[in-house]
């Protein structure tokens, strides 16, 4: 009992009075039954599971293991028999959860109905945040959305009711806020329908973006792919001071890596800037107020995972430490912190695990950073960045300031946002430029209104707007300059593509901190470095900015705001799921034709896409968001911001059959129509940006048979082999430059179609030439059998006969 006591007050000493809510008892008996969730209190944590599969793949592998290896190889259906090579087997996996925002949840559940499953295996959520068009505030918007929206909403909260899925409606907040306020905790395994899902990973979980084919699979019940990732360690020193902040990490990291840097492998940050506290027990006074220090100015880690995917990482996670038991102490998860205590082993990497390759950033030396315009990997310091815009003719104006969105809506990032809105309201100053605020959660919401930031940002000249993507993802009715003219835009947002934000390709759009976007809007110029420059107050009197201050966590806990959660029933089986076949918002899926077992013959070149071509660019976001659950209304925008190589235009391709030019889409049906089958021709890193299987989905059903590039981002390669396309590379990028317009191409071979074995294609031009050229794969025998099948769905249903 003494031994108890001692140990009881320890804790108290270290976690203050707030140990009632760490659930001592709990710490003490880990082994007790934990629940993944409040929501989910019959699916508990399997740290025992988790353990045993380490056990068995660390005698098998005799090495020390990474964090993520421990996760991912944890997680493997079969430990004992599944072949682990990093870079290049497949891992059969079986994560814990599935998490879906609304854009993307329509196509996934459409697709689980198609399966003809009664229930979801995992447990699984469906999250309302994209389809909030940013345009009045909050309240306003939220309201206009619900009337504009009613239909998808309906029919989502209905399939989630009958198939078993957790239902978040619209104005709870962004996906990945939530996941971090509710769902991830150290170890798990999460997948989510977008590519901002490793946003987990500062929690210490392993979450990855993926299409809703992918998601299917999971609820289904059935092992899931995934190649065995790289990985990269970044080995963070020192500790971050005055104006930089965590996001200056991430925007450091892309500026080494590029927007492709990190394909194919998980980033791991470890190091002692990670977590420079120790957990002896030694004086323990001392050790309790360095703590309490190091959490006001420790890293926002979740921040750096969410935009690791502008580096095209799987994922991205940092260590268990005490920043990661706090955070869910708050989050009324004391007993997920405290037999994450318990298994604290699991989740940090093994002293001498070997990396792929590390990356080294001293946080003392780090500077602010702003990256872009039009890529999310341009980094220039802040100080830099005016005379940078001066010699390239970017806009010095700061026509608009945003904050928040999933990368950075947190509670201390409002409150470091709120704290420089003081100090210019104290001297007099608002805004030059707009300025926009977008919490991140409902939960977030409540907390800084309840706190005061939410007036402050207002006062200095803020619009806060509705727990959304808003204008991050482009549902944003902005009004305040024409489409076409040119101006700047900064942001701190994760992705800044050509004309994401408000669809106008002349803005120069930013990426980075809040403070800075916050410091920049109160200046209105570029031309502004808050560490060195002045403002002038109303009265003449020049004043520099202090640091922007701010806690991690509210001392009077998180107000929840409203309950925006619907649970579905214990038995859903008894529900109806409808879709009014005359609708334009929804579509019932049809299975897509399968392979005929020939070689693929006089293929006509859709297109050839000059440069960069995203996501963004194969499917557009913005307002075609509302066609995401109709894919023939959808397939309208297939392509239409890809750049032709033949004219240099956007949307406007030669169809070889008439001789005229018309849209891409437009000729893409006149193809299918015709019987006439298609290939994309593209160039590097083709499909980065969005988990959006759309970009897979509209080419298929309009007759696309392959996409042939120099590479490919790493969700998009996933969701065309899903749809039963054949994602390609050439095997020498070269050979890009050999293909024309007007090329017809037969890609031959598909009779031995097998792993490591090139296909190839004979290129026939219309003077009569041909060529041949080599083509690289990277399917295994599975995704074959979805080839073969016609698509992966197509595959599924077959194995339930």
């Amino acid at each position: 009992m003494a031994t108890y006591c001692l140990t009881v007050a320890r804790l108290q000493l270290v976690l203050g009075q707030g140990a009632r809510r760490f659930h001592v008892a709990a710490a003490l008996n880990a082994k007790a039954k934990v629940a993944m969730s409040r929501f989910e209190p019959n699916s508990s944590i399997n740290y025992d599971q988790l353990r045993s599969n380490i056990d068995i793949v660390r005698k098998r592998l005799n090495r020390p293991l990474t964090l993520s290896e421990k996760i991912v190889y944890g997680h493997l259906d079969d430990p004992a028999g599944q072949e682990i090579v990093r870079g290049r087997t497949y891992l059969r996996l079986r994560p814990d959860r599935v998490a879906m925002q609304d854009a993307t949840a329509q196509m996934a559940m459409l697709q689980f109905i198609s399966s003809g499953l009664p229930k979801v295996a995992v447990p699984s959520t469906i999250h309302c945040d994209h389809l909030i068009e940013a345009q009045i505030g909050g309240a306003q918007d939220l309201q206009r959305a619900k009337e504009i929206n009613q239909e998808v909403y309906k029919f989502l909260a209905s399939a989630g009711a009958k198939y078993g899925v957790g239902f978040w409606k619209p104005g709870s907040g962004i996906i990945h806020q939530i996941i971090l306020e509710n769902y991830a905790y150290p170890g798990v395994m999460l997948i989510g329908t977008d590519s901002h899902t490793p946003n987990g990973g500062g929690l210490g979980s392993i979450c990855i973006g993926v299409g809703g084919a992918d998601a299917v699979d999971v609820m289904a019940g059935i092992p899931w792919e995934l190649k065995c990732p790289n990985v990269i360690g970044v080995k963070l020193t020192g500790t971050l001071s005055g104006w930089t902040s965590p996001k200056d990490v991430i925007l450091k990291v892309a500026g080494i890596l590029t927007v492709k840097g990190g394909t194919g492998a998980i980033v791991e940050y470890h190091g002692p800037g990670v977590d420079s506290i120790s957990c002896t027990g030694e004086n323990l006074l001392k050790q309790y107020m360095d703590w309490v220090n190091f959490l006001k100015g420790c890293l926002r880690m979740a921040t750096i995972c969410n935009m690791g995917a502008e580096i095209g990482a799987t994922t991205s996670v940092f260590p268990y430490n005490h920043r990661m038991r706090t955070y869910l102490e708050k989050t009324g998860r004391g007993e997920i912190a405290a037999v994450a205590n318990e298994n604290q082993d699991l989740l940090v990497p093994d002293s001498g695990c070997h990396y792929d390759q590390i990356i080294e950033i001293n946080l003392s030396e780090l500077k602010p950073h702003i990256n872009g315009p039009f890529t999310p990997d341009l980094a220039h310091p802040v100080s830099d960045i005016g005379s940078v815009a001066e010699k390239n003719g970017w806009p010095l104006e700061v026509k608009v300031g945003l904050i928040g969105s999933c990368t950075n809506s947190s509670y201390e990032d409002m409150g470091r946002a709120a704290s420089l809105a003081k100090q210019a309201l104290d001297k007099g100053l608002k805004c030059k430029a707009q300025f926009t605020v977008t919490p991140g959660s409902e939960q977030i919401r409540a907390t800084i209104e309840r706190d005061g930031y939410a007036k402050l940002l207002r006062d200095v000249g803020g619009v806060v707007l509705a727990n959304a993507c808003g204008p991050c993802i482009g549902q944003w009715d902005r009004r305040d300059v024409k489409k076409g003219e040119k101006n700047t835009i900064v942001t701190s947002f994760n992705r800044n593509f050509t004309a994401r934000n408000d669809a106008n390709p002349a803005t120069h759009a930013f990426v980075t901190s809040p403070e800075i976007v916050t410091a920049l809007a109160i200046a209105g110029t570029l031309k502004f470095n808050p560490e060195t420059d002045f403002l002038t107050a109303p009265n003449g009197e020049k004043f520099k900015l202090e640091p922007p201050t701010g806690d991690e966590l509210p001392a009077r806990d998180f107000d929840p705001g409203q309950d925006t959660y619907q649970h579905p029933p214990a038995d859903g089986s008894g529900l109806r799921v409808d879709v009014n076949p005359q609708s334009n918002r929804l579509q019932l899926l049809e299975p897509f034709d399968k392979w005929n077992g020939k070689d693929l013959e006089d293929l006509q070149v859709l297109i050839k896409v000059k440069g960069k071509c995203t996501t963004d660019h194969i499917s557009a976001a913005g307002p075609w968001l509302k066609f995401r659950g109709h894919l023939d209304n959808i397939s309208n925008n297939l392509l239409i911001g890809a750049v032709n190589i033949e004219n240099d235009a956007v949307n406007k391709i030669r169809n070889i059959l008439t001789g005229e030019f018309g849209g891409v889409p437009d000729v893409a049906r006149y193809y299918k129509k015709h019987n006439v089958s298609w290939v994309v021709v593209g160039d590097e890193n083709y499909g980065e940006g969005s988990s959006r299987e759309h970009a897979a989905l509209e080419p298929r059903h309009l007759g696309g048979r392959a996409i042939i590039v120099k590479s490919f981002a790493r969700i998009h390669e996933t969701n065309l082999k899903k749809q039963g396309l054949l994602p390609l590379t050439f095997s020498n990028p070269a050979d890009y430059d050999k293909i024309r317009p007007d090329d017809k191409i037969s890609i031959v071979g598909l009779k031995s179609f097998a792993p490591g074995k090139p296909l190839e294609a004979i290129i026939k031009h219309s003077d009569g030439s041909s060529e041949t050229i080599e083509l690289n794969h990277t399917f295994n025998e599975t995704q074959i059998e979805w080839f073969q099948a016609g698509s992966a769905l197509n595959k599924m249903k077959e194995l339930q006969k």
